[in-house]
């Protein structure tokens, strides 16, 4: 059998280890070949881009930061140079003797691998995402590093906010959904947290200044996720005038200031979160789905995307894993316990306990979902 990978969409910590996991499985419990495609979908365009991986050629990857294959977050064969390029797609696998695509990627990385499966091109996914926002999976790789990125953040950031007195917000990534800014912000002891899934109020944050100044507190950690929106604002995912990267937390802390006089800085973390090696969960996890996604090529599971629930690997038709954002439910567990100890998330308690719950499709686990992609 002969495998193609691919990476599409934005870069995030893990995706050399996933590359490795592919090839290293797909040779030596499979026996089978193995070629990398270069910047994502575009590299299966005429003229291709694809050259043979080895082993030798992934040596000591899953450590590695970046991705040896490069990757795109822009192209898609559907609509490359104002035209529907796909049957150039189908024309390379076939010219290539290609039994099969793994494609790496998140929502609309992988929208575009069901789109290509449904014209016949076997193919199956490996959800990435540093967001952590793509349904059918209970967690995606990229997702741990970009936390503990975070987190280290805030911890420095707690140390100069104590010495200059001063209201320190951090914008990190976290346009559709908030998971980021949740855990790093629950980690790092943040005071305030700022999320897509609750809006806020810019006189609640004001609110929270004051108070902590009254306690003997001139200093305040403020975690905005970049999709932070305040009540009655458009989701920025939604809004063609909202800027791609960073913004939210600088105007907001303008506002603020404007209540009640509070010195601040504002830090956005911007790609560094997706930069440098990963962590070892992320490390684990992209080997993990890697393998997992060779098995199920050895499988014919076409059009599948493997994913995680609990501890156990599962399978997911593509279709089902994409087109529904993975949100933070804002009467979950998580959200309570940050409130039980005192976070404010910028709205009054009141408001929030009467937020709807998102609606999310299940991951499901077991034969339903193919079972264990394990040996």
């Amino acid at each position: 059998m002969k495998l193609g990978v691919l990476i599409g969409g934005s870069d995030a910590p893990g995706l050399n280890a996933v590359i490795r996991a592919v090839v290293r499985t797909a040779v030596f419990r499979y026996r089978s070949d193995v070629v990398g495609v270069s910047h994502g979908f575009e590299g299966l365009l005429r003229p291709p881009e694809v050259w043979p991986l080895g082993p030798g050629d992934v040596r000591g990857l899953s450590r590695r930061g970046g991705a040896i294959l490069g990757s795109c977050n822009r192209g898609s064969p559907f609509s490359s140079e104002g035209r529907d390029r796909s049957d150039e797609v189908l024309e390379t696998v076939r010219w290539m003797g290609i039994d099969a695509l793994v494609c790496v990627g998140g929502d609309g990385s992988l929208a575009i691998a069901d789109r290509l499966h449904r014209l016949g091109v076997p193919i199956v996914g490996i959800p990435k995402t540093v967001e952590n926002d793509l349904d059918g999976t209970g967690v995606t790789f990229g997702y741990s590093t970009a936390v503990e990125i975070a987190c280290e953040a805030i911890d420095k950031l707690q140390t100069t906010r104590e010495t200059q007195h001063r209201v320190m917000y951090i914008e990190v990534v976290g346009r559709r959904a908030g998971w980021i800014a949740l855990s790093a912000g629950i980690a790092g002891a943040a005071d305030v947290i700022l999320i897509p899934e609750i809006p806020y109020r810019v006189d609640a944050i004001a609110e929270v200044v004051r108070e902590r100044a009254a306690q003997g507190k001139p200093s305040t950690i403020v975690v905005v996720a970049e999709g932070a929106r305040e009540v009655g604002g458009a989701p920025a995912y939604e809004d063609p005038g909202v800027r791609r990267q960073g913004g939210v937390a600088s105007s907001l802390a303008a506002r603020v200031e404007a209540l009640c006089q509070a010195d601040y800085r504002v830090t956005v973390l911007g790609h560094l979160q997706r930069g440098g090696a990963p962590n070892a969960q992320d490390r684990i996890l992209a080997t993990r789905f890697g393998a997992a996604a060779v098995k199920a090529a050895h499988e014919g599971r076409s059009g599948q995307m493997v994913g995680i629930a609990g501890s156990e690997i599962v399978h997911v038709p593509l279709d089902r894993a994409v087109g529904t954002i993975k949100a933070v439910d804002p009467q979950s567990e998580l959200v309570w316990t940050a409130v039980s100890v005192g976070t404010s998330f910028g709205v009054p308690v009141e408001e929030l306990a009467a937020l709807p719950r998102p609606a999310q499709a299940p991951v499901a686990a077991g034969p339903a979902a193919g079972g264990r992609a394990g040996p």
